[in-house]
């Protein structure tokens, strides 16, 4: 009987991912696989299948990673619906995916499957977590001349700068992503108002939910008041600059801050984000974050970027590593810089390269990203990190990046 069960989990793992993997061999036009309009609605619906194997090498610690080399493969597909109805509109992604659990730990003994903060109720796990069907976002949006009101699953962006993103409370993008095509939704309601033709107001609310170990996502479907975030952005354009302001609170947290983006001259880019936190909790003290960013794209295609970030409440040495690691913080040290450059070979290949710098511990990180079009509707995605820095010794951090593996990766897309 143990057989046949064991038999039968294995041809049904075996079914799930036949399902993704054999359209990828068919590819379809990059193009809505089917659409349908006439005067005041239209229905569109998109996909896309991703595939890829993945190469970690971890520092040699057994306190941190219980496995020194970790390879696997992974497979996940997107079908997306669009519909709109006079000045409704509805979207829904739903993903399915599998991932084996030593990819999502990476071998770390500390790492949590936790996903995105949002309920639970729109997440569902199989084969022990290692298959996912989630609800990525579902939402409706009523659209006026002055208003537009959405509600929902949603991606929520308040981020100015590019890498380091103080602003991006909500499912950040880390530095060294290079795919951003899709943002996790979080369960919020918007409104941005048109107050003038060239000024808004945005006012948002992000449910919070409780932690949940046991369930399919890490979260629970109970609202938690406590980590709900009400927040106001007050944005206008002044010349060849956007401004804004923002004010409200993150998970009890109060915040002040705002962001600003345009071009000097014509030539340079300049973009920079930030706010002053005054934390809820009497134990901590009040902090600010803030990232200021320079960018140039030049007539054959070569971009960089530079970035310098102040992390306010990242540790000033490495003896503090501990502490900032307890305060949840997404980086550990108080100051860092990025650079980054693109370019396109041909028009088929193009190369990204990010290199983020620790200035507290000298340690580094350097990631590497080639992206080759197959065909109108398939690309082909080779990347690579590969860190330098001291490297942990029992249960001391020397360096933040020195705890980072080293990785090789390639995925394959298709979009119909």
């Amino acid at each position: 009987m143990m057989v046949k069960l064991t038999r039968m989990k294995c041809l049904t793992k075996f079914f799930h991912l036949s399902l993704l993997l054999l359209p990828m061999l068919f590819a379809q036009p990059a193009h809505a696989f089917y659409a349908w309009q006439d005067e005041a609605s239209a229905i569109e619906l998109r996909g896309l299948l991703r595939g890829s194997a993945v190469t970690l090498i971890n520092p040699d610690n057994q306190l941190f990673y219980n496995r020194k080399n970790v390879s696997g493969m992974a497979v996940s597909g997107r079908l997306m619906l669009d519909a709109s109805y006079d000045s409704l509109s509805f979207e829904v992604h739903a993903e399915q995916s599998y991932v084996p659990i030593k990819l999502q730990t990476a071998g770390s003994n500390f790492a949590l499957l936790q996903g995105i903060e949002r309920s639970d109720l729109l997440d569902w796990s199989f084969d022990h977590q290692q298959s996912h069907l989630i609800l990525d976002r579902l939402n409706v949006q009523l659209a006026t001349e002055r208003i537009n009101l959405k509600a929902g699953r949603q991606p929520v962006n308040l981020a100015a700068t590019y890498y380091f993103t103080p602003n991006d409370f909500f499912a950040p993008f880390a530095a060294q992503t290079f795919f951003r095509s899709y943002k996790p939704g979080v369960d919020a309601v918007r409104a941005d108002i048109q107050l003038a033709e060239l000024s808004q107001l945005s006012l948002i609310g992000v449910l919070g939910y409780a932690v949940n170990p046991a369930s399919d996502s890490g979260w629970s479907n109970r609202i938690d008041a406590a980590r709900n975030s009400y927040l106001a952005r007050l944005s206008a354009v002044f010349g060849d600059f956007e401004f804004a302001l923002l004010a409200g609170s993150v998970k009890k947290d109060v915040v002040f801050g705002g962001d600003f983006q345009g071009e000097l001259f014509d030539w340079l880019g300049l973009r920079g984000e930030g706010h002053v936190k005054w934390p809820d909790s009497p134990r901590l003290t009040t902090t600010i974050e803030s990232s200021l960013a320079l960018e140039h794209r030049w007539e054959n295609t070569l971009t960089i970027r530079l970035e310098q970030y102040y992390h306010g409440s990242g540790a000033t040495s490495t003896a503090a590593y501990k502490l900032a690691t307890a305060n949840n913080s997404y980086y550990l040290a108080r100051h860092y810089s990025a650079i980054g450059a693109s370019y396109e070979f041909t028009p088929l290949l193009t190369g990204d390269m990010t290199t983020i710098y620790n200035w507290v511990d000298q340690s580094a990180l350097l990631a590497l990203y080639a992206l080759y079009s197959l065909t109108d509707e398939s690309e082909l995605a080779l990347s690579g990190t590969v860190t330098t820095g001291d490297k942990p010794q029992a249960a001391a951090i020397r360096s933040e990046f020195g705890l980072y593996p080293d990785s090789v990766s390639i995925e394959y897309r298709a979009y119909f």
